[in-house]
């Protein structure tokens, strides 16, 4: 004999399995899969996740090691975006020739500077120039003493939203994601507890279609976690703008190594993999037609994918 909760606490962890196991099954893309040293150590956490495909982040003119991938992964890698040194006056030379020599995308783009600074401002206006999405980390609490904060001002994000129309805009990171909810005020870089609807997060990615959403890491995984009946909602509206990623930096898709290093605040993933954690709860939370969207179809459109 078994006890009510002692059930209820074992189909849990069958059906977070199963969600996992039948994502597996599918074709999924991580669209925020930083590129490691070698295509070993790039294809155990795929393989591991159990993810098919990826796009990869890479830092300046990484199509060399792109074609190194490509050799031996046929078809693994579906593209590539590139980052540079915003502050350097040659930043845009660099990352216009990245994009002509593959690069689909300009980021991960994680500067100490302000989002409606001038140096973003010039990379919004590359990528519309250049017809790419920009995909951008927003953080405005620091995760250690001296870490610092990154492309800060995302409450007043909707002024750049219409000055730059044209540019697709990735939102990414602690501030994008904390803002889901409408009283989070930069005092904590993971909040917890139920969600205050009316978030900038929310208002802006229903109000503007230059904006998306990259769900990867611990922040999008914290955004999605804590309210279960937002989150479902938020899902279903927002399923067309909304791109599954990992941004995990565990070894082997099971949460080996060092999976969280230098983010002491986000231990609640110590010894998971995010790309796991991600996937299943986007299973168990939205339809089947929306997972497909935000696992494979999105970034399909969006980034302009091919296979």
């Amino acid at each position: 004999m078994i006890t009510r909760r002692q059930f209820s606490q074992t189909m849990g962890g069958l059906l977070a399995a199963s969600a996992v196991d039948y994502a597996q099954a599918e074709s999924i893309v991580d669209c925020h899969h930083h590129l490691r040293p070698s295509p070993e150590a790039n294809l155990a956490h795929l393989d591991g996740a159990g993810i098919s495909n990826a796009v990869a982040l890479a830092r300046g003119n990484a199509a060399d090691q792109m074609q190194a991938l490509e050799t031996k992964s046929p078809g693994r890698f579906l593209a590539w975006f590139a980052s540079a040194d915003i502050t350097r006056p040659d930043a845009t030379d660099i990352l216009t020739a990245a994009v002509k020599s593959g690069a689909v995308g300009l980021g991960e783009i994680k500067f100490h500077v302000e989002a409606a600074g001038p140096e973003l401002r010039r990379m919004y206006a590359l990528a519309a120039d250049l017809n790419i999405p920009i995909l951008i980390h927003f953080q405005e609490v620091p995760h250690t003493p001296t870490e610092g904060v990154f492309s800060t001002g995302f409450k007043n994000f909707e002024a750049i939203l219409k000055a730059y129309p044209k540019t697709r805009f990735i939102g990414h990171a602690d501030a994008f994601w904390a803002n889901v909810s409408a009283d989070y005020a930069n005092e904590a870089a993971y909040p917890t507890g139920p969600i205050k609807r009316g978030g900038v997060t929310d208002k802006l990615l229903a109000g503007y279609p230059n904006l998306y959403g990259d769900l990867s890491a611990n922040s999008g995984n914290n955004a999605l976690s804590r309210d279960p009946e937002f989150t479902a909602d938020f899902l279903s509206r927002h399923q067309d703008k909304l791109i599954f990623g990992s941004d995990c930096g565990c070894t082997d898709g099971h949460g080996g190594g060092v999976s969280q290093a230098g983010n002491p605040t986000a231990s609640r993933m110590a010894g998971k993999c995010v790309a796991r954690e991600t996937l299943a709860l986007l299973k168990k939370t939205a339809s089947p037609a929306a997972f497909r969207k935000m696992t494979w179809e999105n970034a399909h459109r969006i980034y302009k994918l091919k296979g």
